[in-house]
This record gives structure tokens, sequence and C-alpha cells, in this order.
């Protein structure tokens, strides 16, 4: 999962002005770097032009994903990705991004007509930070953890289920347990046998 392209581009008029820009040309080779950069400007130009305010949509292009997010404040948030890189997330860090630029920049820095790039140095961070897609989406973040400890209970479970017989000497030898639940043990055990089905 790869993102190749972060960007905020003013699109409330046509040619489309790149705002804010980060790019990672770092997977192709340095002879063709500068045209995967330029292409990857023209067609994000081209994507946010076409994408109405209050908008989100993915586009493909052959092996690369243009997710876009247009506000309504004549901007739009453009990530280029891979189509392995969930487009969840890639609209969660459009909006992420989109929502702080607008808090540094208001409408009347880029209302020019045409408008200068801006700062906007977080665009370097998150292009590094949001390679990995669970840094980005809480959502995934937890799926994780979740799978993650399902799988510890899975083998804490089957490493218990195949010592089954330790356990029935450890509650016959135990003095801690009275015969109630020495009786109560038996019987749910005889229970559940009873209910396997082979």
């Amino acid at each position: 999962m790869k993102i190749y392209y972060i960007g905020i581009l003013k699109n409330e008029t046509k040619p489309a002005t790149e705002l804010a820009v980060e790019k990672d040309l770092s997977s192709f080779s340095r002879f063709t770097r500068t045209n995967y950069g330029e292409f990857m400007t023209l067609f994000s130009k081209t994507v946010a032009e076409r994408t109405k305010p209050g908008q989100r949509q993915d586009v493909e292009e052959q092996d690369k994903t243009f997710h876009a997010y247009a506000r309504t404040e004549g901007i739009c948030g453009i990530i280029i990705s891979d189509k392995d890189y969930p487009a969840l997330v890639a609209h969660q860090v459009l909006s992420k991004c989109v929502d702080e630029f607008l808090t540094q920049h208001p409408r009347s820095s880029f209302t020019g007509a045409t408008p200068q790039p801006l700062s906007y140095p977080q665009l370097k961070e998150y292009i590094v930070k949001y390679q990995d897609p669970h840094a980005a989406d809480s959502i995934m973040k937890i799926q994780r953890e979740l799978d993650e400890t399902k799988i510890v209970l899975h083998k804490t479970i089957e490493s218990v289920l195949e010592r089954g017989e330790k356990i029935d000497t450890l509650v016959e030898k135990s003095n801690d347990l009275s015969s109630q639940s020495r009786m109560f043990y038996t019987q749910a055990k005889k229970q559940n046998s009873c209910c396997v089905v082979m």
C-alpha cells in the first residue's frame, strides 16, 4: 500500500491550482520521477475540477486511485494511492488535511486570480505517517488489536483443551474447591460431552 501524492487544490475556477502539495516518488526510477510527478499534477487538477463541492469520489487510472474530497470553500483534497490502499482511510486523511488547511488558511488567502502555493508543512509528515493505513484509521487499528487478541485467546483455549486430562486431575486434587464445585465441574463436563456432535 502506497500514497504517492497528497494535495490541496483550488477547484472553483479552471484550471485547478495546487495550493499545497507533497509527493513521494521514491518508488519510481529517478529518470522517470519528474514525468510521474507532472502526470500526477495534471490528473489531480482534472479530478479536482470534476469533483463538485461536498462530493467525495474515487477515480481509478491504471494501477492508481485518485481519492477526492471537494469542499464548498472552493478547494479539493486529492490523494493518489495504489489500488490496495483502503479508500475509507484515504478519505479520513483527506478530511483531516482539508479541515486543517482551512483552519490555517481561510478562503481569503487563496481567492486571487492566480493563487500562490501556501505553506502547509504537515503534508510532508502525513505522506510519511499515513503510508501505513493503520496509523490513520482508528477503526482498522482497533480491528487489528482485536484480531491479535483473538489469536492469543484461541491459543490459550487450544492449549487448555489439549491438556484436558490435567484439568480433571487438578480439580480432583484441589483443596480450594468445595465438593459442590467439584460436582458442578463433573456435571458440566458430562453435559458438554453429551452436546458434542461428531
